[in-house]
């Protein structure tokens, strides 16, 4: 796995330098001093796991994964803050580690992130016949797209919902949209996307598909809009 440590600490930064080297197959490919120098650095490098602080001058690191959009690194927060978890969890990160973070708990860091790192790349395949591939506890199955109604995320894992039944499977909501066609599917919120063609009815910010009312937030409504040609 390649890394970005993003600390305003040069201390701290070097901390999870040593860190780091104690784990074969994680590689710091950068290090950065605040998060618009990370941000910058996201843009010219492409790396599987960010180790970022929170507070830092200028930009927080919940800011920086705000602005990264859907296609971003794996997030492990590593903060002398403990009251910034809740909202850390609800953007979907690997894991949310305290200063100075023991090395037992590094390590297990790391494994969680490498496994969500498999699950991309495993878990979620798009097939050549308008179907999608999901690992279905022990069996893996051929799920149609056109039979997802909506993809709901839930901690570690992504439940997929169709009229008869849903697939939980273990990812991040990221990950399941860069692998869904953009052309169907669309993110309405950070915990859901839904299928365009299944989208029943818009009211108040309540979007209804199959029965269920899901929320869109403020910050993709507009874009929802654009997509349903509304006249």
């Amino acid at each position: 796995m390649k890394a970005i440590i993003v600390d305003d600490n040069k201390m701290a930064r070097a901390t999870m330098i040593e860190l780091a080297k104690k784990i074969k197959d994680l590689i710091v490919v950068g290090e950065c001093k605040d998060a618009v120098e990370a941000y910058n650095l996201l843009r010219e490098e492409t790396v599987d796991l960010l180790l970022l602080d929170i507070e830092m001058p200028g930009m927080t690191g919940l800011d920086l994964i705000r602005n990264m959009g859907n296609k971003r690194p794996i997030i492990i927060f590593i903060t002398s803050k403990k009251e910034y978890a809740l909202e850390a969890f609800e953007l979907n990160v690997a894991d949310y580690l305290l200063k100075p973070a023991p090395v037992n708990r590094f390590i297990q860091a790391i494994d969680k992130a490498r496994e969500i790192l498999d699950s991309k790349k495993e878990e979620v395949t798009i097939g050549s016949d308008e179907f999608i591939f999901v690992r279905d506890s022990s069996i893996i199955r051929r799920l149609k797209l056109d039979s997802i109604l909506f993809a709901e995320a839930m901690g570690d894992y992504v439940k997929l919902h169709t009229p008869e039944r849903f697939y939980a499977i273990h990812s991040t909501l990221s990950a399941v949209e860069e692998r869904l066609p953009p052309a169907k599917f669309i993110r309405i919120h950070r915990s859901y996307i839904v299928a365009l063609s299944k989208i029943d009815s818009i009211q108040d910010g309540v979007l209804a598909i199959n029965g269920k009312s899901l929320p869109v937030a403020d910050s993709f409504r507009k874009k929802l809009n654009a997509r349903m040609n509304v006249l």
